[in-house]
This record gives structure tokens, sequence and C-alpha cells, in this order.
């Protein structure tokens, strides 16, 4: 059985998410605070994390921040903040969804299934021999789940090696934000369109010697993006 942490320090949303992830098949674990759900989401192992951004001893936002450092599953951030900057933040720190309260718990647990899915997915993958990528420079290992830049090993988030694999794949092909959205994401955009911005401005920044003069990842202005050959 999957096992959920939600780290909520409002009693009631974080039993109403509990109830309905359990309803679904999940085993779920609540704490209350940022020191103790960071503490035990270091020390124990679970398969994807609900995570508040508006805490009590330490904010969701480094919470994150030293999740990410450690483990690579799945991070959704939720809040009542609405601007586009926290959401960009959070993204930016490494969480893989970020939802606005209020929301209804059935599209929460449809987004933990959708993020689970893909990760399993992923982890999952048996190959006897590494399935490689190489172009210009960039060298992805899609079974080892490794990129290196020049020789030199970058590390890469979950959803930013998806999504840069998927436009390196899929060579001098515009792609929408909505499709690279749905693809990556396994959902329809529904507004979330910053998701894809930021994880581009993140990957350009670890894969381009100059991110004013992009050499792999062209913007089409007013459609979405591209991988350069």
């Amino acid at each position: 059985m999957s096992r959920i942490l939600i780290i909520e320090d409002e009693v009631a949303i974080a039993d109403l998410e509990k109830d309905y992830l359990e309803l679904s098949g999940f085993e779920v674990v609540m704490e209350h605070a940022g020191d103790t759900g960071l503490a035990r989401a270091l020390s124990e192992e679970f398969d994807l994390i609900v995570l508040d951004l508006m805490l009590p001893g330490i904010d969701g936002f480094e919470v994150c921040r030293q999740i990410r450092e450690k483990k690579d599953i799945p991070v959704i951030m939720v809040s009542a903040k609405k601007d586009d900057i926290d959401k960009i933040h959070g993204l930016g720190l490494g969480a893989d969804d970020y939802m606005t309260k209020p929301f209804s718990p059935s599209e929460l647990v449809a987004r933990v299934k959708a993020h689970m899915s893909r990760y399993n997915r992923l982890v999952n993958t048996n190959q006897k021999v590494n399935d490689v990528i190489e172009i210009r420079g960039i060298r992805i290992d899609k079974t080892a789940r490794r990129v290196y830049i020049d020789g030199e090993e970058k590390n890469f988030t979950t959803k930013e090696f998806d999504l840069l694999t998927f436009l390196a794949e899929n060579p001098n092909h515009v792609f929408t934000k909505e499709e690279l959205f749905r693809e990556i994401w396994d959902m329809d955009s529904v507004g979330d369109i910053a998701t894809v911005t930021v994880h581009i401005k993140k990957i350009r920044e670890k894969i381009e010697a100059g991110s004013s003069k992009p050499q792999y990842i062209e913007t089409i202005w007013g459609v979405g993006y591209r991988f350069k050959l």
C-alpha cells in the first residue's frame, strides 16, 4: 500500500484529505507543523507528500527545499496564497505541483494518483541496457535518470528530467505549454501554465551556457517551446 504524508496545520483540512485518500486505498500519515513534518519526511519512507505552504515552525518552502535535497518523491504543495510568485517559488524549489485552496478533495486524489502513477512507471523501469539520448553535449541517461552537460552531471528534479527528456525525444517539434503540461503532468493545465514556464526556466539554468540566447530549448513566442537539434 502506498504511503502518503500530509503536512498541514489546519487539522480539519488534513482530516478531510486523509479520509478521501484512505478511501482511495492509500495509507496516510499526518503532521501539523513544519519541523515535525520535515523530520518525518526525511526519516521514513513515503511515496508522496502533500505539503501546506503556511506552517508553524518551518514554512513549506523550506520544508520542500530540504526534502528535495534528500529525496526525489513527488511533492504536491498546497496553499491559500494565490499569487503566481508563490507558485513559481514553490515549483522552483522542486515541488511537482501547486494547488490553491480551496480545492475539492476529489481533485487532490486525482492529482495524487496522476503523480504517483507516472513516478511508479519511471522508477519501475527495468532495462538491461541503458537508454541514452545524446545531443550536442547533452547526455540523458533515461534508465539511470541522470543528465550530463559536457561530461558534468547536473541534478534534475523528477519533472525537470521528464520535461527535458520529452523535448529531446521530439526535437524540432513545437509544443504548446498546454500540451507539455498534459504530457508531463498527466492532466489538463487548468490555469497551471506557470508550472511549465518555471520548469523550462530551471532546465535552461542547468543546460544552457547563457539563458538569454538558449542553444537547446527555444521559445516560440505565442506558441510554446521546441528542442533544437
